[in-house]
């Protein structure tokens, strides 16, 4: 297989978004048992909720398949989801953009100059190389992860398998 950003990205985005669609739906199920509103948790008072945090995540992956294909991603709004539902949607949907983009549509979006509008009238100016490892790649994970910890958090089971679960296929007896 050729590296290429194409593969970087949606080898990293589409499995890690299914893993969870998989912790929100321990999430689900477990809200719904104990009777707790999960969606609107946080970790912490001054951090985003649960919901917030998929978003956010879900955007990352977006946005950034978007731009590096040659398109203009969506303008930002603060949609939340409501509901796990609306959250397990969300999450379908943003992995069939990012599996709808096509390597070709990539072509020499390593180099390319991209501008992220940021708050306050601030810009990221990055190439595509810097978008990815500089930018989407940390933001990406730590809303996963954080959305991971407010479940756990909150009491539900989780483990590291359920985190990166899409890496067992790869994990073979003896060496």
């Amino acid at each position: 297989m050729a590296f290429s950003l194409h593969t970087l990205t949606t080898g990293t985005f589409a499995p890690m978004l299914r893993d969870l669609s998989g912790v929100l739906e321990k999430g689900a199920a477990y809200a719904a048992d104990k009777k707790l509103d999960l969606v609107n948790a946080k970790l912490a008072p001054d951090m985003f909720t649960l919901a917030m945090q998929v978003k956010v995540a879900c955007d990352h992956a977006n946005n950034t398949t978007v731009m590096l294909s040659g398109g203009e991603p969506p303008a930002r709004n603060q949609d939340v989801d409501a509901s796990f539902e609306a959250m397990q949607a969300r999450i379908a949907k943003t992995i069939a953009t990012v599996e709808a983009a096509t390597p070709e549509s990539f072509a020499g979006a390593e180099d390319r100059s991209f501008r992220v509008p940021l708050i306050n009238d601030l810009a990221l100016h990055v190439t595509g190389v810097e978008l990815v490892k500089d930018w989407a790649f940390p933001h990406f994970y730590f809303h996963v992860v954080t959305a991971y910890d407010i479940l756990r958090n909150a009491g539900v089971t989780l483990s590291k398998r359920d985190y990166v679960g899409h890496i067992g296929v790869m994990i073979r007896q003896g060496g």
